[in-house]
């Protein structure tokens, strides 16, 4: 594109310079129409110069943005998988937990049965205590009646009564 101006341009230049030479019949002007021509053709070389830094600015600038939305947009991939990665963390620190309080459940359920268990057992050995005892206290009556018979017995008495003045 730029050839193709320079080109006309210089077309354009070299029809001006034959037009100012063909108009003009003295010899000193076309000088003058050179130097002018080739101020002009500075002067055209210039504005491509100067259209060519815009267009360079201009494609700075869009490069510029084109740079920016990207880093935009990788800032939202890298926060949309954080985001993700704490969610993981903390689905998993949340079944972690509900795992943990299913456990305590569980072992206080257990404990709680244990106790239980353990109470019944006491329970069981105080009543087998307590028949024990009151089987003891049959059997001491059970002996002591006999020995109420022994007591009419003459000698038995006397013994007895021989006992109680000791003790007394």
């Amino acid at each position: 594109m730029r050839k193709v101006r320079r080109i006309a341009l210089s077309s354009l230049l070299a029809l001006a310079g034959v037009v100012v030479i063909v108009g003009c019949g003295s010899a000193a002007e076309p000088k003058h129409v050179e130097q002018s021509a080739a101020e002009v053709e500075r002067n055209e070389e210039a504005e491509v110069k100067k259209q060519e830094a815009a267009e360079v600015a201009k494609d700075h600038e869009v490069l510029v943005e084109i740079e920016a939305k990207k880093r935009e947009e990788l800032a939202e991939e890298n926060a949309k998988r954080t985001e993700a990665a704490a969610v993981a963390r903390s689905k998993k620190k949340e079944q972690a937990a509900a795992k943990k309080a299913q456990r305590k459940e569980e072992e206080a359920e257990v404990n709680a049965t244990q106790r239980e268990q353990s109470g019944k057992e006491a329970e069981k050995k105080k009543q087998a205590a307590a028949r024990k005892k009151e089987a003891q206290q049959k059997r001491a009556k059970a002996e002591a009646k006999p020995s109420s018979t022994v007591e009419s017995n003459p000698l038995t008495t006397s013994q007895a009564q021989t006992s109680e003045a000791a003790q007394g």
